[in-house]
């Protein structure tokens, strides 16, 4: 046997295997980071979307009692202001 041919078939039988795993294990590896990655941001947005709709909603409560001071003409509209002063806003 040649030492070309000892060379080829350890290359072959034993180096190729060797290099596959070790790359597959890197790519699976980067893989899992990916999908970690993904799974961080899906949290952040689903969380800012979810302040963002909390504070849409107290500004649109807000809008309400302002169009709703702003068209009630009756003498009671100094009584409601005061309560609404009085009352927490959250």
């Amino acid at each position: 046997m040649s030492t070309f041919t000892f060379l080829a078939f350890f290359t072959i039988v034993i180096g190729l295997p060797v290099t596959l795993g070790v790359g597959s294990s890197m790519f699976k590896r980067w893989l899992d980071h990916k999908e970690a990655m993904r799974m961080a941001l899906t949290d952040q947005t689903a969380e800012r979307a979810a302040q963002y709709v909390a504070k849409t909603e107290r500004l649109e409560q807000r809008m309400a009692v302002l169009e709703r001071i702003l068209t009630d003409r009756s003498t009671h509209l100094g009584d409601e202001i005061d309560r609404l002063r009085d009352k927490p806003i959250n």
